[in-house]
């Protein structure tokens, strides 16, 4: 019997240990639910009989190892920052990994000593980073087997309300870890464009937006994403001049976010002594300079940042309870976390509502057998998730990691290190799993 550790019962999971379940009775597996929340693991595992739900703390170095050791494989749904002890215990004692989380730089230097020990470390495997990379692999695979020379790369995600389950004034619905929305562009980002490099410092990152257009969802807005040019390696594309990955999100959304981010709410490293004993306004309070005294927080919030003190982006944050009275109701210590918080609170699926996931790559090609004639390839992904089921960000997360799973167990993945699914051996089958589950590409094309 193979033995499976899943670490994290968080909101992407359900999918993931949902399929597991499913295929353990035929691959012969035994599947453990590890969850610093015991019943929210018994929940994921729902009486099983091939399923254990355990209480678990990554923290709680005896109990980690000893559950990897005991695993034959390990699962990461945590928040990236608990990625690196997890992934150092699977090296050192010589257990598989698979994360949907992006491989950072400590990842990446365990390659040499994975590569060593026989071990697969297999991140960026949910939906964007996951699907995103696996799709993209596939149609530069196909171009270049039609001769074609791919020039310009654009690639963009999403998980949002869908169009008829709008309704809060972020257009926005929390179906993924809350704290990753909050830090989302922490990072800053770099791209490249038309030959032009791009350096986006964290807080202009959400001023840097442009529009993007969806077929059957409409006009949203873009914002980049991280660092694409690593990606100019990692998917062959070196040549090209134009390399962008970037989010989506309905209109509004990031004007609205800006002054959250330029405020310092976002921030999560600097603990808030006594946090509980305060109210949200007065925690607002705290980020605004001593030179805004007088009239009420909201105003002088919006004079320091330069936005309308009677418009709707301060109607919005009005809205989000970020000036409100209440004590602050959260577990942690910072900024970060009273927004984290609201965001949960407040920007909840409608009753009878559901989400939506996007994928969309944009690709300009030159065909030298058609005398350059160029060509623009958009391939677009949009699914559903199900009313009071499973959301479309638990499956298109979930399902490519649980797919990984199966295949690694199967043996038919045998590479070893820190990698991303951008083999053939490992986005071949993935794809095709992934298009018999509902979760196949559109593609269009028009000249250019």
């Amino acid at each position: 019997m193979k033995k499976i550790l899943v670490v994290g019962a968080g909101q992407s999971a359900p999918y993931l240990i949902h399929y597991l379940l499913e295929h353990a009775e035929g691959e012969d597996w035994q599947v453990t639910v590890a969850d610093l929340d015991l019943e929210a693991a018994r929940a994921r595992v729902g009486g099983h009989e091939r399923g254990r739900a355990i209480s678990f703390d990554v923290n709680d170095t005896e109990q980690r190892t000893a559950e990897i050791r005991a695993a034959d494989l390990v699962v990461s749904m945590m928040p990236p920052a608990f990625h690196r002890m997890i992934a150092h215990d699977c090296v050192e004692i010589g257990r598989h990994l698979v994360t949907a989380s992006y491989r950072d730089a400590y990842l990446r230097d365990l390659d040499p000593s994975a590569r060593r020990k026989g071990v697969l470390i297999l991140s960026e495997m949910g939906m964007d980073p996951g699907i995103d990379h696996m799709s993209a692999m596939a149609l530069i695979e196909k171009v270049r087997a039609a001769g074609g020379r791919i020039v310009g790369f654009r690639s963009y995600g999403s998980g949002l309300p869908a169009p008829d389950s709008v309704a809060n004034p972020f257009k926005y619905v929390i179906t993924w870890n809350p704290r990753n929305v909050v830090i989302a562009g922490q990072y800053g980002a770099q791209y490249m464009e038309d030959g032009q490099m791009k350096i986006i410092p964290y807080h202009e990152v959400f001023q840097h937006t442009w529009d993007a257009e969806v077929e059957g969802v409409g006009p949203l807005e873009a914002y980049p994403n991280r660092d694409s040019l690593s990606y100019m390696h990692s998917f062959g594309l070196e040549d090209v001049t134009t390399m962008i990955r970037g989010t989506l999100r309905y209109r509004g959304w990031c004007e609205t976010w800006l002054p959250i981010v330029l405020a310092g709410f976002t921030n999560d490293t600097v603990e808030i002594p006594n946090l509980g004993r305060y109210s949200y306004r007065e925690v607002a309070e705290m980020f605004l300079p001593l030179t805004t005294r007088g009239s009420i927080v909201e105003q002088r919030l919006a004079v320091w940042l330069n936005i309308s003190p009677t418009g709707h982006i301060l109607d919005n944050l009005r809205w989000l309870g970020l000036f409100s009275d209440e004590k602050v109701r959260c577990r942690g210590k910072t900024a970060a976390d009273v927004v984290t918080s609201l965001l949960v609170e407040r920007l909840k699926m409608p009753p009878g509502g559901r989400d939506m996931a996007i994928l969309q790559h944009e690709l300009e090609v030159v065909h030298p057998a058609r005398g350059d004639a160029r060509e623009k390839l958009i391939s677009t992904l949009i699914t559903y998730g199900e009313p009071g089921g499973f959301t479309a960000m638990s499956k298109t997360v979930g399902l490519p990691a649980a797919i990984g799973v199966k295949l690694i167990l199967q043996g038919k993945i045998d590479l070893r290190g820190c990698l991303l699914p951008t083999e053939p051996t490992i986005y071949r089958p993935v794809l095709a799993e992934l298009a018999a589950h509902g979760l196949a590409f559109r593609e269009r094309s028009s000249p250019l």
